[in-house]
């Protein structure tokens, strides 16, 4: 067998994260806006606590079991998210499918800068007051944001530091910039909940959220979670993958699992109990959709005390959480990009980001701005990408781990650190469970019209 690279750059000295650096960037990459902006609106779509707790059990039988397998192909090819794949079983085929997770990565990021960028320009708004004019209109307010062009600017903003951040390497750049910026998400989500709360009438969105209707539970809520697990954690888009090659030997992959799992659903909950309370309490309906938080959220927090504080705590938590998963999805094709070029990392950082945010152009104007009544097939812009990724390619992602780490690498409980019941129960989720519910969730996206 063939040496592995130390790092997905094989070359130099090894830039590696520390133990709790791995933890916290692992977190940083999930709490996205995936748990502080999508979860709360399908959860007040599909069923309040029901759903919730239909979540958490997608999260523990695939979510963790697909995410310990991404880290220990990482760690265990020491490549990027294609690379890694043919490393460990000297199989070219594989890196082509391995490289699908790199395009996935690619295209998100291409489109999640956008709406990042809404929430820094949503950040300073609501400090400076300009989003508690009175009677102010906020579903017309996005709009026209949105259909201008300052979000392309906001868009620039998110790019340039992301762009940065992932530049400076893994220990002086990624590993740094999480561990400021999580404990003061955490601090942030905190505060908001404690307040929103106190929020009267805040009781029935807490109901809402934690007390189970299993009526309004259907099938397609089941695969909205499924799905949503897969957004939550960051799979089949090669960021836990590629994180997981910069790890030490020493780190225990199981025991990573359970902290990012535990940390992931922990910040959802706090969302939630943030969001129901204080939708709940102004009267606002659970089911708004997208435009809960740029639509909705705003329109509360202007009538509410110290609205502008709390309104531009909110927005700068969402920035947070955009900017932290931001990184670590840039990072999958810098990685590929260094590995397979032998670019730099700063120039791989500063190509790549370029690309991505000249590829999101037409998916920014197309929301509500001068594309937006360009409808190919009937979706705009924007929502193709989202579509294409959330919907197809990362389901797909997912399903390239599970068999190649279910059935091609034969040394994967090795590299795990698992035996016994563990190591059974991890298999029979990845060779059974995991790929029939994903192909479940691929049939339902082409099919059915998903969120």
């Amino acid at each position: 067998m063939k040496k592995l690279p130390e790092t997905p750059l094989g070359q130099g000295k090894a830039d590696r994260f520390t133990s709790s650096g791995f933890i916290l960037a692992a977190i940083g990459s999930s709490v996205g806006l995936g748990n502080m902006w999508k979860f709360p609106y399908i959860t007040g779509m599909y069923g309040g606590a029901a759903f919730f707790l239909l979540f958490i059990i997608c999260l523990i039988l695939v979510g963790l079991p697909i995410l310990l397998a991404e880290m220990t192909i990482g760690r265990g090819g020491r490549g990027n998210a294609a690379s890694s794949l043919s490393n460990l079983v000297h199989n070219k085929n594989w890196k082509w499918l391995g490289f699908l997770m790199v395009l996935t990565a690619f295209l998100i990021m291409s489109y999640y800068g956008v709406v990042a960028g809404w929430t820094l320009q949503y950040t300073v708004d609501s400090l400076t007051g300009a989003l508690s004019k009175p009677g102010m209109d906020f579903e017309k307010q996005f709009v026209d944001f949105a259909g201008g062009y300052w979000p392309l600017f906001w868009h620039l903003i998110v790019m340039v530091l992301v762009g940065i951040v992932v530049g400076k390497g893994i220990s002086g750049g990624i590993e740094k910039f999480n561990k400021y910026l999580i404990p003061g998400f955490l601090v942030i989500l905190l505060v908001l909940m404690f307040r929103s709360l106190t929020l009267p009438g805040a009781a029935e969105g807490v109901e809402f959220f934690l007390k189970p209707d299993f009526s309004a539970l259907t099938g397609e809520s089941a695969l909205v979670a499924l799905g949503h697990a897969f957004f939550s954690l960051s799979l089949g888009m090669g960021c836990m993958l590629t994180y997981g090659a910069y790890v030490e030997k020493e780190q225990s992959l199981g025991k990573a699992t359970v902290a990012i799992g535990v940390g992931d659903l922990g910040y959802a909950f706090i969302a939630g109990l943030i969001i129901f309370p204080t939708v709940f309490s102004y009267g606002l309906e659970p089911q708004k959709g997208v435009g809960l938080a740029f639509m909705a959220l705003p329109a509360a927090f202007s009538q509410m005390p110290l609205g502008a504080l709390f309104g531009g705590l909110f927005f700068l938590l969402l920035a947070i959480a955009a900017l932290t998963s931001a990184v670590s999805i840039l990072e999958v094709p810098v990685a590929y990009a260094m590995n397979t070029w032998k670019w730099s990392r700063k120039k791989a950082a500063a190509i790549i980001s370029t690309a991505a945010y000249v590829l999101g152009i037409p998916a920014g104007l197309s929301v509500t701005g001068v594309l937006s009544s360009w409808l190919p097939f009937g979706k705009s812009v924007f929502d193709w990408f989202d579509f294409l990724t959330s919907y197809l390619l990362m389901p797909l992602g997912g399903l390239i781990v599970t068999l190649f780490t279910g059935y091609a690498w034969k040394r994967a409980g090795e590299e795990a650190g698992l035996t016994g019941f563990w190591y059974k129960a991890w298999m029979f989720s990845l060779r059974y469970l995991a790929p029939v519910l994903i192909l479940a969730v691929l049939l339902y996206s082409l099919f059915v019209k998903p969120v």
